[in-house]
C-alpha cells in the first residue's frame, strides 16, 4: 500500500500565532501516524514561486493522510493556522512503482 503525504507551502503572517498552530497540530499528527520528512529548512526556489516555509509530512497511507486533514483534531489546530498563515496544502498518494534504473 502506498503511503500518503501532505505537501505544504506556507507564508507565515503572524509568527506568534503560528506557534499556536505548531503546538496544537501534534495531537492529530500522532493519532494518524504522521512523520515529518521536511519541516522548514534551507531551500532554493529553482523554478516557480516559493513561500517562506515548506513541509512534507508522511502518513502510513493516503487514507490516513486524508483522514488526518479532515479530523476534528486537525480542525482545531487549523483554526490557529488560518489566522496566522497563508498556505497551499495538497494531500497526495505516494508511488510504489518502478524506479529509474530498475527493470
Amino acid at each position: 500500500m502506498a503511503k500518503g503525504y501532505w505537501i505544504g507551502r506556507v507564508e507565515v503572517t503572524d509568527p506568534e500565532g503560528y506557534k499556536k498552530y505548531v503546538a496544537a497540530n501534534g495531537k492529530a499528527f500522532a493519532k494518524y501516524g504522521a512523520r515529518f520528512l521536511i519541516r522548514g529548512g534551507a531551500f532554493e526556489a529553482v523554478e516557480g514561486e516559493a513561500r517562506d516555509r515548506n513541509v512534507v509530512i508522511e502518513f502510513p497511507s493516503y487514507q490516513a493522510a486524508l483522514d488526518c486533514y479532515r479530523s476534528p483534531e486537525y480542525a482545531e489546530a487549523m483554526a490557529h493556522r488560518l489566522k496566522a498563515a497563508v498556505a497551499d496544502i495538497i494531500v497526495i498518494e505516494g508511488y510504489d512503482g518502478v524506479q529509474p534504473g530498475e527493470a
